[in-house]
């Protein structure tokens, strides 16, 4: 096979599978690791995939999200499990930050039989998950009401978290990215998560595996910023490597 013709195979392979292994791309066509190594260069450089630790992956781009009610029914199982790892590290006590999301939706859910906790959030179902929960205080950050996410944003919710400071906050994203960190498709929702970020002790984000290695058009805050990483037992190891390796805790769960 001409160099030409199994490089365009890699891109193919890659890109249906979005990432792959040097190792694994060695046996697929037959040939020494070396080799591939120098056709993974030679992509790179022409801007069709992007080289990682010990592979690659077929970068992607979020442009928008879909409807609140199309995610929430998107890796459901996965999302209900990185929300009850999520809710295990907080403590009775604590002052932490639900981010609105889909999948921070269900770190409320096993929230209720807290005690003495007091949840910021600016979403309408987090605070409906909790409004009969005892041992739970809800503070909703006020704002304009996005009624296809039940989501509140702009001026009043921006400012409402710039005037506090907590434990943790539990962050959604659409895309995180191993090189760019948390990114986002919408300029107005990027200031509430960046006050978020910047409010709490520990930073904490929980997103399935579809989001990571994801590209999108504003950058929200770096991978420095976060602590701590919870996502499913779907992504692989190439590529959670590179947040272990810049120092984030991650669980895969």
């Amino acid at each position: 096979m001409l160099a030409a013709e199994r490089k365009m195979r890699i891109v193919e392979h890659v890109r249906q599978r979005r990432i792959a292994t040097v190792a694994g791309l060695a046996q697929q066509f037959q040939v020494h690791e070396a080799t591939i190594r120098r056709d993974l260069m030679e992509i790179e450089q022409e801007g069709l995939l992007k080289r990682t630790h010990g592979g690659v992956i077929a970068e992607q781009w979020t442009r928008d999200e879909p409807p609140f009610s199309e995610r929430s029914e998107n890796r459901l199982e996965q999302k209900m499990r990185i929300g009850r790892m999520a809710a295990s590290l907080v403590e009775d006590g604590e002052h932490i930050m639900i981010d609105s999301g889909t999948t921070t939706l269900h770190i409320a859910r096993h929230l209720v039989n807290r005690s003495d906790l007091v949840v910021v959030t600016n979403d309408i179902n987090v605070a409906a998950e909790l409004r009969d929960a005892p041992g739970v205080k809800v503070i909703l950050t006020g704002g304009e009401l996005y009624p296809s996410s039940y989501m509140l944003n702009g001026m009043f919710t921006d400012r409402v978290l710039a005037s506090l400071r907590v434990e943790k906050a539990f962050i959604g994203t659409p895309a995180l990215h191993h090189a760019h960190g948390l990114m986002h498709p919408e300029a107005l929702l990027v200031p509430a998560k960046q006050a978020m970020i910047q409010a709490a002790r520990e930073v904490i984000v929980v997103t399935d595996d579809s989001k990571l290695g994801k590209l999108s058009l504003h950058a929200v805050a770096p991978n420095g910023a976060i602590h701590t990483l919870i996502t499913g037992t779907e992504a692989s190891e190439a590529q959670l490597r590179p947040f272990r390796d810049g120092g984030v805790t991650v669980y895969a769960v």
